[in-house]
């Protein structure tokens, strides 16, 4: 900043002060301040430094100019409706949108005027009614909310290489040419990094070029750091932060700049012209990329690490996809073989009036048992012996794609230097650093931070956990109404002659179709609620902030998604009775198992929801983001002067483009979607060997969707740092776990295959008579009663008791449940990768921080061998 004679700097006392923030008294020692000055100060400069204990923050007035580079940051407002349309409306109402307007107006002013002080540069743009507020940070901001927010900057540059990708080398190794690289031009550059000290800044690489020296992601983090804490009104009342702003509806957007545009200008334009979002555009985002390996170094410089390891774990999630697909293909066709040759649907379809069976309600007729020839034949598809191989298969599957995802995302977080971003580098969120009511002293550090009592947070989550099970109530109050309406629509069918046969098949597939539009509704309510409690919470860090808020919402829609699928797996037909005394629920005779058996019918079960969710979120990421952009590029369009619109030459500036971009919806959503398809996949499995089929056609689609969603359809997102996909992936080994029970106890209790191999080796191994063998008689006290005699599916006597067959079997179910699980978890323990590797680059990487004399501790030397010296071989890699 030379040329400046005159600098006032103003530093608050919020982290330096004792507890007492209020007190107003300064530091003992404000060399820790001055360091910041003195580097930064030309000679000659007058400095100030005072206390001020009221606005909490560092001050920095600067006077010069703004830089010629882009805008870090841009808030935009739009002017109140006209009017015309406000005279319309009676008194108090027009008084009320005027004060609300006035209110907006003081709080903006206010929220502007502290930007300043704080040494941010602020140009207000007006075109056609929108106000846009561009923001850029100066050098002495950059430098001290870096040194805060524990940036890492560059040391050394290292040698560019591609990332390496097990496909590739295997496919080297075979010497097959690799069809899915593709060179993706500007590559980003690897460095050895560190985190940022203001004493030691000449150690940096490119520190004597201001405008590059701290990258765009960079300057988002300072700038939305500044934002979220920056007041408008009184702290206590919670008037701070532009996310409140938002909510308020005082600003109506608040985001970083892309670039410049998405396309390209024309074909023939070189790679080294193109931006950072039109390489985005070109060699990820298009749909002839579908079989191209991710830039994910590229995705992680533009959108940050969070994103980037979205995009990595959802890549890596359909490359394995992939065998499991086969498999699950090969097992179905398997079983569209073996229809032809399975014994038992042969005696049913050749049966014709051998096996009467009894009705299926009080008003309902008697029924032949050939008469389900179709169904029994569709059931077989599913449920064959190369269910349990497949089975296996997807829980040995599951735990390793989990293990070696691991490995991974380790990986990756040491590739981006954030392996270790949570546990020493998060700061605590704005809003809690806030909120909290009282701070307290680090006993590492030293330094004064915001507490709030873990008791009063128990307190709080235990509330907000009994909310959480009284909506898990309604989802069971649902769930019940639809078991209900499946069995009166399946009475009302049965009724009538002509649909005898499909009574149950049409009550199965409506409630399912019912069910999907409750789980939407509920799904939607319930994300809401979770947000307002996970808010209330006041959990610390960003991470356990998600985390929180991840866990209510998964917990619900587990419950939601799940429930009518294990209902129909592990319940459905368990409580039935027998002819004569059949068991009720509200006075209603309870479900049996469809005809061909409860598998089928979990597998349309799982078909309809899976499916069909996949489809209407396919079909909304496809229209309803353009349709949103449409109407508002037309809405905006029309706040504008008319002579701004009949001019179609004029060049728009981009924070104009971006404004017309949607807004950025995060990524809860997308990792709900994915684990919600994981759960189909691997607990449901053995009912539907097609599920990893879908999964992989859809994935594949979804890809592509959320780049052209990030990369063309929303305004840029503030970069985060991550070193994981966080508390999804402990969920994810939840489910695995899950998944290994539930597909033993399905294939135990709900297939077929334990009652045809036990009559297999007791009786006949060509399954001749198996169908009489599965059918009990009806009791004498019934036929009777009705004249007729009748069979039923079960292993009862004639007098309604279970039967010693009944017995033997239930022993084989759950020796069979528990030698599955065994066999499972010792296959577990030996496919578990060694990743001890790990933390031998993260005690290199310390050894390379400690060596060049760039610590926390003030103790720390310096050591004057340069980086070079240090072999390659012996230190990590950081990008």
């Amino acid at each position: 900043m030379t040329g400046i004679n005159t600098i006032g700097v103003i530093v608050s006392c919020f982290s330096l002060c004792k507890a007492n923030s209020h007190s107003g008294q300064c530091p003992r020692n404000p060399n820790a301040l001055r360091i910041l000055i003195d580097r930064f100060a030309p000679s000659g400069a007058s400095l100030s430094l005072t206390c001020h204990s009221k606005e909490n923050r560092m001050i920095s007035n600067v006077k010069g100019k703004v830089g010629k580079r882009a805008p870090d940051y841009v808030l935009v407002w739009e002017d109140s409706p006209d009017q015309d349309r406000q005279k319309d409306k009676g008194g108090k109402e027009r008084e009320k949108h005027q004060e609300r307007i006035s209110k907006h107006q003081a709080w903006r002013e206010t929220f502007l005027d502290n930007l300043r002080t704080t040494g941010l540069h602020i140009k207000q743009v007006e075109k056609g009614g929108i106000h846009y507020v561009l923001l850029t940070a100066s050098w002495k901001v950059l430098c001290y909310y870096a040194e805060d927010l524990n940036l890492k900057l560059p040391l050394q540059a290292l040698p560019p290489s591609q990332p390496s990708n097990w496909s590739s080398k295997m496919l080297k190794k075979l010497g097959i040419p690799n069809i899915l690289q593709q060179d993706v031009p500007d590559l980003p550059q690897e460095y050895y990094t560190c985190q940022f000290k203001v004493n030691k800044l000449h150690r940096f690489l490119g520190s004597d070029d201001r405008e590059t020296f701290f990258s765009d992601t960079q300057r988002h983090q300072i700038l939305y750091e500044i934002l979220a804490k920056t007041q408008y009104g009184h702290m206590n009342r919670g008037l701070f932060g532009i996310d409140q702003l938002l909510n308020e509806e005082v600003f109506s957007a608040a985001f970083p700049l892309h670039d410049g545009p998405f396309r390209v200008p024309n074909k023939e334009s070189l790679p080294t012209k193109m931006n950072q979002r039109q390489i985005l555009y070109q060699y990820w985002a298009k749909w002839k990329n579908w079989n191209k390996y991710q830039p994910l170094d590229h995705v992680r410089r533009y959108f940050g690490e969070k994103i980037a390891l979205y995009f990595a774990w959802l890549g890596f999630y359909t490359g394995w996809l992939l065998p499991a697909a086969v498999v699950g293909t090969l097992v179905f066709l398997v079983g569209c073989v073996m229809i032809f040759f399975d014994t038992p649907t042969q005696e049913i379809c050749n049966s014709k009036d051998q096996y009467r069976m009894c009705p299926l309600c009080s008003d309902c007729p008697y029924w032949n048992l050939s008469s389900i020839c179709t169904v029994f034949k569709a059931g077989r598809l599913f449920d064959h012996g190369g269910t349990i191989f497949f089975s296996i298969f997807m829980s040995l599957w599951a735990v390793t794609f989990l293990e070696y995802w691991k490995r991974t995302n380790a990986t990756l977080t040491y590739r981006w230097d954030c392996s270790d971003y949570e546990d020493i580098q998060e700061r605590p969120r704005p809003q809690f650093a806030a909120k909290a009511p009282m701070t307290v002293q680090n006993p590492i550090t030293g330094i004064e931070e915001p507490y709030f009592s873990k008791r009063n947070r128990f307190s709080r989550i235990m509330t907000g956990s009994m909310v959480i099970i009284m909506m898990i109530a309604v989802v069971v109050m649902f769930l019940i109404a639809i078991i209900l309406y499946r069995a009166i629509i399946g009475i009302l069918v049965s009724k009538s002659h002509n649909f005898l046969v499909a009574a149950s098949r049409i009550a199965s597939f409506t409630g399912s179709v019912v069910n999907l539009i409750f789980i939407l509704i509920l799904s939607k309510l319930y994300v809401a609620l979770a947000r307002i409690l996970t808010r209330w919470e006041m959990h610390r860090t960003q991470s356990r902030n998600e985390d929180a808020y991840t866990l209510k919402v998964f917990v619900f829609q587990f419950v939601n998604f799940y429930s009518s699928p294990a209902y129909i797996a592990f319940f459905k037909g368990r409580f039935v009775g027998y002819p004569g005394h059949y068991l009720t629920l509200f006075g209603i005779r309870n479900e049996e198992c469809a005809a061909g058996g409860c598998l089928i019918e979990l597998a349309q079960e799982l078909l309809v929801i899976m499916v069909g969710k996949q489809i209407i979120n396919n079909v909304q990421e496809i229209v309803f983001p353009k349709l949103k952009v449409r109407w508002q590029k037309y809405r905006l369009n029309s706040k504008k002067k008319k002579k701004e619109e009949s001019s179609g030459a004029v060049l728009r500036d981009q924070w104009e483009v971006d404004y017309e971009l949607l807004e950025n919806e995060g990524l809860f959503d997308e990792y709900l979607e994915m684990v919600l398809q994981f759960g189909f996949i691997t607990i449901f499995v053995a009912a539907c060997p097609l599920a990893p089929l879908f999964a992989l056609l859809n994935n594949w689609v979804e890809i592509r969707l959320d780049a052209q969603k990030f990369a063309r359809e929303y305004r840029r997102p503030m970069a985060e740092r991550a070193q994981d996909i966080g508390i999804w992936l402990f969920i994810l080994e939840g489910i695995t776990h899950l998944a290994v029970i539930s597909n033993a106890f399905l294939i135990a209790f709900t297939s077929d295959f334990l009652p045809r191999t036990y009559y297999q080796y007791t009786h006949s191994s060509d399954l001749q008579g198996y169908v009489n063998f599965t059918l009990a008689h009806a009791p004498k006290s019934f036929v009777s009663e009705h004249n007729l005699t009748c069979r039923y599916q079960a292993f009862r006597e004639e007098n309604g008791h279970y039967s010693l067959t009944y017995w033997n079997l239930l022993a084989i179910r759950l020796a069979f449940v528990i030698v599955f699980e065994v066999e499972a978890e010792t296959s577990f323990a030996s496919l578990i990768p060694n990743s001890s590797w790990i933390n031998q680059w993260y005690l290199l990487k310390t050894y390379l921080v400690q060596s060049t004399g760039i610590s926390t501790g003030q103790s720390a030397t310096v050591s004057s061998a340069p980086l070079s010296v240090i072999s390659p071989a012996l230190c990590p890699r950081f990008a």
